[in-house]
Protein backbone atom coordinates (compact mmCIF):
# COMPACT_ATOMS: atom_id res chain seq x y z
CA UNK A 1 0.00 0.00 0.00
CA UNK A 2 2.61 2.36 0.99
CA UNK A 3 4.55 1.40 -2.47
CA UNK A 4 1.45 2.45 -4.16
CA UNK A 5 1.28 5.92 -2.74
CA UNK A 6 4.74 6.52 -3.37
CA UNK A 7 4.57 5.67 -7.13
CA UNK A 8 1.21 7.86 -7.22
CA UNK A 9 3.57 10.68 -5.27
CA UNK A 10 5.87 10.60 -8.74
CA UNK A 11 3.62 10.69 -11.27
CA UNK A 12 3.23 14.00 -13.02
CA UNK A 13 0.19 15.65 -11.86
CA UNK A 14 -1.02 16.27 -15.97
CA UNK A 15 -0.27 12.90 -16.83
CA UNK A 16 -2.54 11.91 -13.41
CA UNK A 17 -5.19 13.83 -14.76
CA UNK A 18 -5.14 12.47 -18.25
CA UNK A 19 -5.13 8.96 -16.65
CA UNK A 20 -8.65 9.91 -14.37
CA UNK A 21 -9.84 11.77 -17.41
CA UNK A 22 -9.23 8.52 -19.82
CA UNK A 23 -9.08 4.81 -19.21
CA UNK A 24 -5.55 4.84 -21.10
CA UNK A 25 -5.11 1.25 -21.11
CA UNK A 26 -6.17 -0.57 -24.65
CA UNK A 27 -8.85 -2.82 -23.65
CA UNK A 28 -10.63 -5.33 -26.32
CA UNK A 29 -14.10 -3.51 -25.96
CA UNK A 30 -13.00 0.10 -27.53
CA UNK A 31 -14.52 0.16 -30.80
CA UNK A 32 -11.98 1.00 -33.74
CA UNK A 33 -13.70 4.41 -34.79
CA UNK A 34 -12.85 6.14 -38.24
CA UNK A 35 -14.32 9.64 -39.66
CA UNK A 36 -13.93 10.00 -43.15
CA UNK A 37 -14.86 13.97 -44.44
CA UNK A 38 -15.17 14.50 -48.33
CA UNK A 39 -14.55 17.92 -49.49
CA UNK A 40 -17.24 20.26 -51.27
CA UNK A 41 -19.35 16.97 -52.02
CA UNK A 42 -22.94 18.34 -50.97
CA UNK A 43 -25.08 15.69 -51.42
CA UNK A 44 -23.37 14.23 -54.99
CA UNK A 45 -23.79 10.41 -54.55
CA UNK A 46 -26.50 7.30 -55.43
CA UNK A 47 -27.10 6.67 -51.93
CA UNK A 48 -28.98 10.08 -51.44
CA UNK A 49 -30.60 10.00 -54.47
CA UNK A 50 -27.98 11.94 -57.09
CA UNK A 51 -27.62 8.56 -59.65
CA UNK A 52 -25.68 10.26 -61.89
CA UNK A 53 -22.81 9.38 -59.62
CA UNK A 54 -21.58 6.31 -59.63
CA UNK A 55 -20.90 5.50 -55.98
CA UNK A 56 -20.89 2.17 -55.09
CA UNK A 57 -19.31 1.76 -51.80
CA UNK A 58 -20.55 4.94 -50.16
CA UNK A 59 -24.06 3.29 -51.84
CA UNK A 60 -23.20 0.42 -49.88
CA UNK A 61 -22.19 1.37 -46.42
CA UNK A 62 -25.20 3.15 -46.60
CA UNK A 63 -26.94 0.10 -47.38
CA UNK A 64 -25.64 -1.58 -44.26
CA UNK A 65 -25.51 1.34 -42.31
CA UNK A 66 -28.05 4.20 -41.57
CA UNK A 67 -28.30 7.99 -43.61
CA UNK A 68 -28.95 10.74 -42.02
CA UNK A 69 -30.95 13.30 -44.11
CA UNK A 70 -30.86 16.11 -41.67
CA UNK A 71 -27.41 16.46 -40.73
CA UNK A 72 -25.68 19.87 -40.37
CA UNK A 73 -22.08 20.96 -40.53
CA UNK A 74 -20.97 24.03 -38.78
CA UNK A 75 -19.97 26.04 -41.68
CA UNK A 76 -21.03 26.09 -45.47
CA UNK A 77 -16.70 26.80 -46.33
CA UNK A 78 -13.81 24.48 -45.35
CA UNK A 79 -11.33 25.95 -42.43
CA UNK A 80 -14.39 26.74 -39.92
CA UNK A 81 -16.62 23.41 -40.50
CA UNK A 82 -13.41 21.10 -40.33
CA UNK A 83 -12.83 23.06 -36.83
CA UNK A 84 -16.47 22.48 -35.61
CA UNK A 85 -15.70 18.96 -36.16
CA UNK A 86 -12.55 18.02 -34.61
CA UNK A 87 -12.99 20.31 -31.24
CA UNK A 88 -16.67 19.28 -30.76
CA UNK A 89 -16.99 22.99 -30.08
CA UNK A 90 -18.81 26.52 -32.66
CA UNK A 91 -15.92 27.70 -34.44
CA UNK A 92 -17.12 30.74 -32.90
CA UNK A 93 -16.13 29.17 -29.91
CA UNK A 94 -12.86 27.10 -30.69
CA UNK A 95 -11.47 30.80 -32.55
CA UNK A 96 -11.27 29.61 -35.91
CA UNK A 97 -14.29 30.67 -37.35
CA UNK A 98 -12.99 32.31 -40.39
CA UNK A 99 -10.55 31.00 -43.68
CA UNK A 100 -7.13 30.49 -43.70
CA UNK A 101 -5.79 31.40 -46.83
CA UNK A 102 -3.81 33.72 -48.88
CA UNK A 103 -6.38 36.08 -50.93
CA UNK A 104 -3.87 37.20 -53.64
CA UNK A 105 -4.20 34.32 -55.41
CA UNK A 106 -7.49 35.30 -56.43
CA UNK A 107 -5.56 37.90 -58.42
CA UNK A 108 -3.14 35.09 -59.84
CA UNK A 109 -0.14 36.20 -57.55
CA UNK A 110 2.59 33.18 -57.04
CA UNK A 111 3.88 33.30 -53.92
CA UNK A 112 7.50 32.40 -53.63
CA UNK A 113 8.39 30.18 -50.59
CA UNK A 114 10.09 32.92 -48.66
CA UNK A 115 6.62 34.80 -49.23
CA UNK A 116 4.56 31.88 -48.56
CA UNK A 117 6.34 30.85 -44.97
CA UNK A 118 5.34 34.29 -43.90
CA UNK A 119 1.63 34.12 -45.13
CA UNK A 120 -1.33 33.47 -43.23
CA UNK A 121 -1.88 29.58 -44.84
CA UNK A 122 1.60 29.36 -42.91
CA UNK A 123 0.86 31.23 -39.58
CA UNK A 124 -2.22 30.59 -38.58
CA UNK A 125 -4.36 27.65 -37.11
CA UNK A 126 -6.39 26.52 -34.15
CA UNK A 127 -5.50 27.51 -30.82
CA UNK A 128 -3.30 24.79 -29.12
CA UNK A 129 -5.58 25.37 -26.32
CA UNK A 130 -8.02 23.45 -28.08
CA UNK A 131 -8.72 19.94 -27.68
CA UNK A 132 -8.99 17.84 -30.72
CA UNK A 133 -10.29 13.90 -31.53
CA UNK A 134 -6.85 13.59 -32.05
CA UNK A 135 -6.00 14.48 -28.00
CA UNK A 136 -9.02 12.19 -27.17
CA UNK A 137 -8.84 9.00 -28.74
CA UNK A 138 -4.83 8.94 -28.17
CA UNK A 139 -5.99 9.89 -24.39
CA UNK A 140 -8.20 6.77 -24.32
CA UNK A 141 -5.16 4.46 -25.72
CA UNK A 142 -6.21 4.44 -29.55
CA UNK A 143 -3.84 4.47 -32.45
CA UNK A 144 -4.18 8.09 -33.86
CA UNK A 145 -3.71 8.74 -37.52
CA UNK A 146 -4.16 11.32 -39.62
CA UNK A 147 -4.81 11.20 -43.74
CA UNK A 148 -5.46 14.09 -46.17
CA UNK A 149 -6.81 17.59 -45.47
CA UNK A 150 -6.03 19.00 -42.23
CA UNK A 151 -6.68 22.46 -42.73
CA UNK A 152 -6.17 23.53 -39.08
CA UNK A 153 -2.78 25.60 -39.93
CA UNK A 154 0.45 24.23 -41.29
CA UNK A 155 3.07 25.45 -38.69
CA UNK A 156 4.80 22.81 -37.06
CA UNK A 157 2.68 23.91 -33.69
CA UNK A 158 -0.32 23.10 -35.39
CA UNK A 159 0.07 19.85 -37.14
CA UNK A 160 -1.58 16.74 -36.49
CA UNK A 161 1.44 15.16 -34.56
CA UNK A 162 1.22 18.14 -31.93
CA UNK A 163 -2.95 17.70 -31.69
CA UNK A 164 -2.66 14.09 -31.08
CA UNK A 165 -2.12 11.76 -33.61
CA UNK A 166 0.55 9.40 -34.40
CA UNK A 167 0.96 9.56 -37.98
CA UNK A 168 0.24 12.35 -40.40
CA UNK A 169 0.31 12.29 -44.33
CA UNK A 170 -1.44 15.08 -45.89
CA UNK A 171 -1.95 18.73 -46.54
CA UNK A 172 -2.31 21.21 -43.80
CA UNK A 173 -4.34 24.10 -46.13
CA UNK A 174 -7.63 24.35 -47.77
CA UNK A 175 -6.32 22.66 -51.20
CA UNK A 176 -3.87 21.03 -53.64
CA UNK A 177 -2.94 20.03 -57.13
CA UNK A 178 -3.90 16.40 -57.05
CA UNK A 179 -0.80 15.34 -58.68
CA UNK A 180 2.01 17.87 -58.17
CA UNK A 181 1.19 17.95 -54.25
CA UNK A 182 1.64 21.80 -54.51
CA UNK A 183 -0.67 24.95 -53.19
CA UNK A 184 0.01 27.72 -56.11
CA UNK A 185 3.39 26.31 -56.48
CA UNK A 186 4.70 25.80 -53.41
CA UNK A 187 5.26 22.30 -51.92
CA UNK A 188 2.15 21.39 -49.95
CA UNK A 189 2.37 17.43 -48.66
CA UNK A 190 3.67 16.44 -45.16
CA UNK A 191 4.55 13.01 -43.92
CA UNK A 192 4.57 13.77 -40.08
CA UNK A 193 6.03 17.47 -39.47
CA UNK A 194 8.07 17.42 -42.54
CA UNK A 195 7.54 18.62 -45.83
CA UNK A 196 7.46 15.49 -48.15
CA UNK A 197 7.42 15.31 -52.16
CA UNK A 198 8.47 11.29 -52.01
CA UNK A 199 4.99 10.88 -53.04
CA UNK A 200 4.33 13.98 -56.17
CA UNK A 201 2.69 12.26 -58.95
CA UNK A 202 1.23 9.97 -57.03
CA UNK A 203 -3.38 11.43 -57.48
CA UNK A 204 -4.36 12.76 -54.10
CA UNK A 205 -7.00 10.50 -53.75
CA UNK A 206 -5.41 7.11 -54.68
CA UNK A 207 -2.69 8.43 -52.02
CA UNK A 208 -4.53 8.73 -48.79
CA UNK A 209 -6.63 5.45 -50.13
CA UNK A 210 -2.89 4.14 -49.78
CA UNK A 211 -2.11 5.48 -46.72
CA UNK A 212 -5.51 5.04 -45.08
CA UNK A 213 -4.96 1.19 -45.70
CA UNK A 214 -1.67 1.13 -44.30
CA UNK A 215 -2.69 3.11 -40.99
CA UNK A 216 -5.59 0.21 -40.20
CA UNK A 217 -3.20 -2.51 -40.97
CA UNK A 218 -0.15 -0.97 -39.03
CA UNK A 219 -2.31 -0.60 -36.17
CA UNK A 220 -4.81 -3.52 -35.96
CA UNK A 221 -5.00 -5.26 -32.99
CA UNK A 222 -4.38 -2.15 -31.41
CA UNK A 223 -7.83 -0.04 -31.51
CA UNK A 224 -7.38 2.57 -33.67
CA UNK A 225 -8.56 6.11 -34.42
CA UNK A 226 -8.60 7.59 -38.02
CA UNK A 227 -9.40 10.65 -39.69
CA UNK A 228 -9.81 10.33 -43.02
CA UNK A 229 -9.60 13.11 -44.34
CA UNK A 230 -9.87 13.79 -48.38
CA UNK A 231 -9.59 16.78 -50.50
CA UNK A 232 -12.05 15.24 -53.21
CA UNK A 233 -14.08 16.50 -54.42
CA UNK A 234 -12.89 19.78 -54.15
CA UNK A 235 -10.89 21.71 -57.17
CA UNK A 236 -7.25 21.71 -57.72
CA UNK A 237 -5.89 24.43 -55.79
CA UNK A 238 -2.99 25.78 -58.35
CA UNK A 239 -2.14 28.42 -61.15
CA UNK A 240 -3.32 26.17 -63.96
CA UNK A 241 -7.06 25.61 -65.82
CA UNK A 242 -7.55 22.18 -65.01
CA UNK A 243 -9.44 22.75 -61.84
CA UNK A 244 -11.21 19.49 -61.56
CA UNK A 245 -8.29 16.80 -61.62
CA UNK A 246 -9.15 12.72 -62.38
CA UNK A 247 -7.14 10.03 -63.94
CA UNK A 248 -8.48 9.44 -67.31
CA UNK A 249 -8.93 5.37 -66.40
CA UNK A 250 -12.02 6.48 -63.89
CA UNK A 251 -13.71 8.48 -66.98
CA UNK A 252 -13.15 5.65 -69.54
CA UNK A 253 -14.43 2.64 -67.12
CA UNK A 254 -17.33 4.62 -65.03
CA UNK A 255 -18.48 7.09 -67.64
CA UNK A 256 -17.86 5.99 -70.83
CA UNK A 257 -20.89 7.87 -72.06
CA UNK A 258 -20.16 10.46 -71.54
CA UNK A 259 -17.66 13.61 -72.69
CA UNK A 260 -14.52 13.49 -70.72
CA UNK A 261 -13.75 17.14 -71.29
CA UNK A 262 -16.46 18.06 -69.48
CA UNK A 263 -16.11 19.84 -66.24
CA UNK A 264 -19.31 18.07 -65.05
CA UNK A 265 -17.80 14.74 -66.32
CA UNK A 266 -14.49 15.23 -64.13
CA UNK A 267 -16.04 16.14 -61.33
CA UNK A 268 -17.91 12.81 -61.20
CA UNK A 269 -15.27 10.90 -61.64
CA UNK A 270 -13.41 12.98 -58.93
CA UNK A 271 -16.38 11.36 -57.27
CA UNK A 272 -16.28 8.56 -58.09
CA UNK A 273 -12.15 8.24 -57.83
CA UNK A 274 -13.05 8.75 -53.80
CA UNK A 275 -15.63 5.74 -53.64
CA UNK A 276 -13.10 3.64 -54.71
CA UNK A 277 -10.68 4.68 -51.98
CA UNK A 278 -13.04 4.44 -49.40
CA UNK A 279 -14.09 0.97 -50.56
CA UNK A 280 -10.48 -0.18 -50.26
CA UNK A 281 -10.74 0.77 -46.35
CA UNK A 282 -13.90 -1.50 -46.06
CA UNK A 283 -12.35 -4.06 -48.10
CA UNK A 284 -9.63 -3.76 -45.33
CA UNK A 285 -11.96 -3.88 -42.20
CA UNK A 286 -13.55 -7.22 -43.84
CA UNK A 287 -9.88 -8.69 -44.34
CA UNK A 288 -9.71 -8.20 -41.27
CA UNK A 289 -12.55 -9.01 -39.71
CA UNK A 290 -13.31 -5.69 -37.92
CA UNK A 291 -16.50 -5.04 -39.16
CA UNK A 292 -17.83 -5.84 -35.78
CA UNK A 293 -16.08 -3.55 -34.02
CA UNK A 294 -15.33 -0.76 -36.64
CA UNK A 295 -18.05 2.45 -36.14
CA UNK A 296 -17.43 4.73 -39.68
CA UNK A 297 -19.12 7.94 -40.05
CA UNK A 298 -18.57 9.69 -43.64
CA UNK A 299 -20.38 13.39 -44.53
CA UNK A 300 -19.06 16.34 -46.85
CA UNK A 301 -17.43 19.34 -45.26
CA UNK A 302 -20.25 21.47 -46.96
CA UNK A 303 -22.45 21.76 -49.63
CA UNK A 304 -20.76 21.95 -53.76
CA UNK A 305 -19.63 24.85 -55.16
CA UNK A 306 -21.86 24.46 -58.14
CA UNK A 307 -25.46 22.17 -57.50
CA UNK A 308 -26.21 21.55 -60.83
CA UNK A 309 -25.96 17.98 -60.77
CA UNK A 310 -27.25 17.72 -57.77
CA UNK A 311 -30.65 15.62 -57.33
CA UNK A 312 -31.32 16.52 -53.81
CA UNK A 313 -33.17 20.62 -54.84
CA UNK A 314 -31.78 22.54 -52.01
CA UNK A 315 -30.84 26.06 -52.43
CA UNK A 316 -27.56 27.70 -52.49
CA UNK A 317 -23.80 25.52 -51.71
CA UNK A 318 -20.95 26.29 -50.63
CA UNK A 319 -20.02 29.62 -48.92
CA UNK A 320 -24.02 30.56 -48.31
CA UNK A 321 -26.50 30.16 -45.54
CA UNK A 322 -28.71 28.01 -47.08
CA UNK A 323 -29.33 24.47 -46.89
CA UNK A 324 -27.34 23.49 -50.26
CA UNK A 325 -24.45 25.03 -48.12
CA UNK A 326 -25.33 23.85 -44.58
CA UNK A 327 -27.16 20.48 -44.53
CA UNK A 328 -24.65 17.34 -45.65
CA UNK A 329 -25.39 13.79 -45.88
CA UNK A 330 -24.68 11.94 -43.03
CA UNK A 331 -23.56 7.59 -43.06
CA UNK A 332 -23.23 5.88 -39.89
CA UNK A 333 -21.80 2.38 -40.41
CA UNK A 334 -21.38 -0.15 -37.40
CA UNK A 335 -22.89 -3.64 -37.92
CA UNK A 336 -24.14 -5.23 -34.99
CA UNK A 337 -24.40 -1.71 -33.30
CA UNK A 338 -26.44 0.48 -35.58
CA UNK A 339 -29.46 -1.16 -37.21
CA UNK A 340 -28.79 -1.01 -41.27
CA UNK A 341 -31.19 -0.21 -43.88
CA UNK A 342 -32.29 2.69 -42.59
CA UNK A 343 -32.64 6.45 -42.54
CA UNK A 344 -33.11 8.96 -40.30
CA UNK A 345 -34.61 12.39 -40.23
CA UNK A 346 -33.44 13.71 -36.79
CA UNK A 347 -31.74 17.12 -36.60
CA UNK A 348 -28.15 16.45 -35.66
CA UNK A 349 -25.05 17.89 -36.39
CA UNK A 350 -21.22 17.56 -37.03
CA UNK A 351 -20.63 19.22 -33.23
CA UNK A 352 -22.27 15.72 -31.99
CA UNK A 353 -19.13 13.66 -33.56
CA UNK A 354 -16.70 14.72 -30.71
CA UNK A 355 -19.18 13.54 -27.89
CA UNK A 356 -20.17 10.50 -30.03
CA UNK A 357 -16.48 9.04 -30.20
CA UNK A 358 -15.94 10.04 -26.46
CA UNK A 359 -18.85 8.37 -25.44
CA UNK A 360 -17.91 5.28 -27.65
CA UNK A 361 -14.17 5.34 -26.51
CA UNK A 362 -14.69 5.57 -22.81
CA UNK A 363 -13.59 9.36 -22.26
CA UNK A 364 -15.01 11.61 -20.00
CA UNK A 365 -15.26 15.13 -21.28
CA UNK A 366 -16.63 16.98 -18.24
CA UNK A 367 -13.29 19.13 -19.01
CA UNK A 368 -14.30 20.52 -22.13
CA UNK A 369 -17.40 23.11 -22.78
CA UNK A 370 -18.54 20.95 -25.77
CA UNK A 371 -21.49 22.28 -27.94
CA UNK A 372 -22.80 18.35 -28.93
CA UNK A 373 -24.25 15.49 -27.27
CA UNK A 374 -23.27 11.55 -27.81
CA UNK A 375 -25.64 10.92 -31.40
CA UNK A 376 -25.52 7.31 -31.25
CA UNK A 377 -28.77 6.31 -29.56
CA UNK A 378 -29.85 8.45 -31.95
CA UNK A 379 -28.43 6.51 -34.61
CA UNK A 380 -29.82 3.81 -33.41
CA UNK A 381 -33.16 4.64 -33.27
CA UNK A 382 -33.39 4.33 -29.59
CA UNK A 383 -34.03 7.91 -28.44
CA UNK A 384 -34.96 11.22 -30.78
CA UNK A 385 -32.52 14.32 -30.97
CA UNK A 386 -32.41 16.41 -28.52
CA UNK A 387 -31.14 19.26 -30.64
CA UNK A 388 -33.37 21.73 -31.11
CA UNK A 389 -30.78 24.60 -32.27
CA UNK A 390 -28.35 25.47 -34.49
CA UNK A 391 -26.32 28.72 -35.58
CA UNK A 392 -23.85 29.68 -37.97
CA UNK A 393 -22.10 33.53 -38.28
CA UNK A 394 -19.75 33.56 -41.67
CA UNK A 395 -18.61 37.71 -40.92
CA UNK A 396 -19.47 39.68 -43.70
CA UNK A 397 -20.88 37.06 -45.73
CA UNK A 398 -24.13 35.05 -43.88
CA UNK A 399 -25.79 34.97 -40.50
CA UNK A 400 -28.53 31.87 -39.85
CA UNK A 401 -30.24 29.86 -37.73
CA UNK A 402 -32.40 26.79 -37.51
CA UNK A 403 -34.74 26.90 -34.26
CA UNK A 404 -36.87 23.66 -34.42
CA UNK A 405 -38.27 23.76 -37.79
CA UNK A 406 -37.31 27.62 -38.67
CA UNK A 407 -34.73 28.48 -40.63
CA UNK A 408 -33.37 32.41 -40.21
CA UNK A 409 -30.51 33.38 -43.34
CA UNK A 410 -29.57 37.14 -42.79
CA UNK A 411 -27.33 38.26 -45.64
CA UNK A 412 -24.52 40.58 -44.50
CA UNK A 413 -22.37 43.03 -47.07
CA UNK A 414 -18.69 42.35 -46.92
CA UNK A 415 -17.42 45.84 -46.02
CA UNK A 416 -20.01 46.34 -43.20
CA UNK A 417 -17.93 46.80 -39.60
CA UNK A 418 -20.94 46.39 -37.18
CA UNK A 419 -21.61 42.81 -39.18
CA UNK A 420 -25.09 43.95 -39.51
CA UNK A 421 -27.13 42.21 -42.35
CA UNK A 422 -29.05 44.18 -44.86
CA UNK A 423 -31.46 41.64 -46.06
CA UNK A 424 -33.15 38.54 -43.74
CA UNK A 425 -35.56 35.39 -44.91
CA UNK A 426 -37.42 32.87 -42.74
CA UNK A 427 -38.43 29.53 -43.77
CA UNK A 428 -40.41 26.45 -42.76
CA UNK A 429 -38.22 23.84 -43.35
CA UNK A 430 -40.72 21.39 -42.67
CA UNK A 431 -43.16 22.18 -45.66
CA UNK A 432 -40.14 23.90 -47.77
CA UNK A 433 -36.78 22.11 -47.21
CA UNK A 434 -35.95 24.04 -50.64
CA UNK A 435 -36.19 27.38 -49.38
CA UNK A 436 -38.16 28.55 -51.99
CA UNK A 437 -40.90 30.38 -49.69
CA UNK A 438 -40.03 33.39 -47.83
CA UNK A 439 -42.34 33.67 -45.42
CA UNK A 440 -40.80 36.96 -42.98
CA UNK A 441 -43.57 39.30 -43.59
CA UNK A 442 -46.09 36.51 -43.21
CA UNK A 443 -44.71 35.02 -39.75
CA UNK A 444 -43.14 38.22 -38.03
CA UNK A 445 -43.63 36.68 -34.59
CA UNK A 446 -41.50 33.49 -35.69
CA UNK A 447 -38.86 35.75 -37.27
CA UNK A 448 -38.49 37.54 -34.33
CA UNK A 449 -37.98 34.49 -31.81
CA UNK A 450 -35.66 33.20 -33.93
CA UNK A 451 -33.36 36.10 -34.98
CA UNK A 452 -33.71 36.61 -30.80
CA UNK A 453 -32.19 33.17 -30.42
CA UNK A 454 -29.44 34.13 -32.96
CA UNK A 455 -28.12 37.36 -30.95
CA UNK A 456 -28.33 35.59 -27.58
CA UNK A 457 -26.07 32.68 -28.84
CA UNK A 458 -23.74 35.16 -30.02
CA UNK A 459 -23.36 37.08 -26.77
CA UNK A 460 -22.90 33.48 -25.08
CA UNK A 461 -19.91 33.05 -27.77
CA UNK A 462 -18.43 36.34 -27.10
CA UNK A 463 -19.03 35.83 -23.20
CA UNK A 464 -16.84 32.56 -24.11
CA UNK A 465 -13.13 32.28 -22.86
CA UNK A 466 -11.47 33.65 -26.58
CA UNK A 467 -9.16 31.76 -28.44
CA UNK A 468 -7.14 32.55 -31.69
CA UNK A 469 -6.34 33.40 -34.07
CA UNK A 470 -9.54 36.06 -35.22
CA UNK A 471 -10.63 36.96 -31.67
CA UNK A 472 -9.09 40.05 -30.64
CA UNK A 473 -8.02 39.14 -27.35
Amino acid sequence: MMLAIQMQRRIPALLLALILICDAAPAPSKPNIILIVSDDQGFDLGAFGAREFITPNLDRMAADGVRGTNFYVAASVCTPSRSGLITGRYPQRNGLYEMIRNDLVNYGHRYSRLEYAMSPEMTLGLDVREKTLGDLMKGAGYATGMIGKWDMGQARRFLPLQRGFDHFVGHGNNGIDYYTHERYGVPSMFRGNENSTVDRGTYATELFGREAVDFIRNSHPRPFFLYLAFNAPHGASNLRKDYHQVPESYLKTHYPDRDPNLEDTKYAGMITAMDEAIGAVFSTLRELKLEQSTLVLFFSDNGRVDSRLDDVKLRGGKGTGFEGGLRSPLIAWWPGVIPGGRATQEFLTALEVFPTFAAVGGCRTDHIHLDGFDMLPVLQGKRKSPRTEMFWDWPSVYQAARVDNYKWVAYVPRGNPDNLPSKEELFDLAVDPGEANNISEDRPEVLGRVRAKFYQWRVEMEAAEPRGPFRNY
